[in-house]
C-alpha cells in the first residue's frame, strides 16, 4: 500500500528554498545579500531622515526605473569572485605575455615616430577615461537594489583598474623608446585640454554626477560605455593595425573581450527592465538625452584619427546597432 509522502523543505537558504533544489555557487554567494532594502523608510537602520538613508530614498528607491523584483536579476554567464579571478588571471598572463613577447622583438623603437605622438595624444590619456568608468560602475554598483546588480558592476569596475594598469604600463615603455613625446608627463594636460579628449571628458564627468540609480546605470551601460568601447577601444586598434601597431590592436582586442561580456549582462537587465511598463520610454528617454553628448564625444576622439576614414561615423552606428539589438 503506498502512502503519500510528504516533501519537507530542504535545508537551505531561505530566499532560495522555493526552487527546490540544491542553490548553485553564484546563487549562494550573489543573490539577496544587500541588508539596505529591508526597511524602505530606512535603509540603513538608523535615523530614518539620516543622510545615508535620504541618499538611499530617493536616488535608489525613488527612481523612476521600477522592477517588483530587482533581485531577480542573474548574470548570464553567472561570474562569481572566484571564477572572475580564474578567467582574468588567464587574460592577463595572456596581455603581458604580450608585452613580454614584443618587448623582446624592440617593437616600440620600431614604430614611426608619427605613429608614436599619436599615441601620446590618444592612447596613454585614456587611463584616465578608464578611471572615470571605474568610478561610475562603483557608485552604480554601490547604490544599487540588487546584488547580482552590484556584483556586476563591480566586476566591469574591476576591467577597468586592469585596462588602466595596461595603460600606464604601456606609457612608462614608450617613454623609454620616446624620450620626446612626453609620455608619462603630459597625460593629464591632454585629457584636460587636447580637443581629441574634451567630449569624452564631458560626458564622464557629467555621467558621475548622475545620483539616481535607474539613470546612472542607463547612461554608462547604454550609452558612455559603448562610445568609449566603440571608439576608444574598436576604432584606435583599427588605427593601430593600420599604422603597424599590432601590440595595441591585439590589446584592444583583449578589452573588448571584457567589454563582450559586460554587454551581455547589460542585455539582460535590459530585457528584465522592459518586463515593467513605463520603462522603456524612460530609458529611450534618457538616451535620447544623452546620446548627443556621447556622439559628439566620439566625433571629436575619431576626426583626427590616422588612416581612419569614416570612423566616427561607423563607430555611432555600432553603438546604435547595440541599443536597437535591445529593443531600444
Amino acid at each position: 500500500m503506498s502512502e503519500t509522502q510528504v516533501l519537507k523543505p530542504l535545508k537551505t537558504w531561505s530566499h532560495l528554498a522555493a526552487r527546490r533544489r540544491k542553490p548553485s555557487e553564484y546563487e549562494i554567494v550573489s543573490a539577496n545579500l544587500h541588508y539596505n532594502n529591508r526597511d524602505a523608510n530606512a535603509p540603513y537602520e538608523l535615523d530614518p531622515n539620516m543622510f545615508m538613508n535620504t541618499w538611499y530614498k530617493k536616488n535608489t528607491f525613488g527612481t523612476a526605473l521600477k522592477h517588483a523584483d530587482w533581485n531577480a536579476f542573474r548574470d548570464p554567464e553567472e561570474v562569481v569572485y572566484r571564477t572572475y579571478n580564474m578567467m582574468q588571471d588567464g587574460q592577463e598572463t595572456y596581455v603581458f605575455g604580450l608585452f613580454n613577447q614584443f618587448n623582446e622583438r624592440e617593437h616600440d623603437i620600431a614604430l614611426d615616430p608619427c605613429w608614436a605622438g599619436t599615441l601620446a595624444r590618444f592612447y596613454t590619456p585614456s587611463r584616465y577615461l578608464f578611471h572615470t568608468v571605474q568610478m561610475a560602475s562603483a557608485y552604480i554598483g554601490q547604490v544599487s537594489p540588487a546584488s547580482t546588480i552590484t556584483n556586476c558592476h563591480y566586476f566591469q569596475m574591476a576591467d577597468s583598474f586592469r585596462w588602466l594598469s595596461h595603460t600606464a604600463y604601456r606609457t612608462k615603455e614608450l617613454s623609454t623608446a620616446f624620450t620626446d613625446k612626453g609620455f608619462a608627463i603630459n597625460e593629464r594636460t591632454y585629457w584636460e585640454t587636447d580637443p581629441v579628449w574634451q567630449g569624452f571628458r564631458a560626458l564622464m564627468e557629467k555621467t558621475l554626477t548622475v545620483w539616481d540609480w535607474g539613470e546612472a546605470i542607463v547612461v554608462l551601460n547604454l550609452v558612455a560605455k559603448p562610445a568609449i568601447d566603440e571608439a576608444v577601444l574598436r576604432k584606435l586598434g583599427e588605427s593601430a593595425r593600420h599604422n603597424g601597431d599590432t601590440l595595441l590592436g591585439l590589446v584592444t582586442d583583449a578589452q573588448l573581450i571584457d567589454s563582450a561580456r559586460h554587454r551581455r549582462w547589460v542585455a539582460a537587465f535590459v530585457k528584465m527592465a522592459l518586463e515593467t511598463p513605463g520603462n522603456l520610454e524612460l530609458i529611450q528617454g534618457w538616451i535620447a538625452q544623452w546620446e548627443p553628448l556621447a556622439d559628439k564625444a566620439i566625433d571629436a576622439y575619431c576626426a583626427t584619427l590616422p588612416d581612419l576614414a569614416g570612423g566616427a561615423e561607423a563607430a555611432k552606428s555600432a553603438t546604435r546597432e547595440f541599443r536597437r539589438a535591445l529593443g531600444l
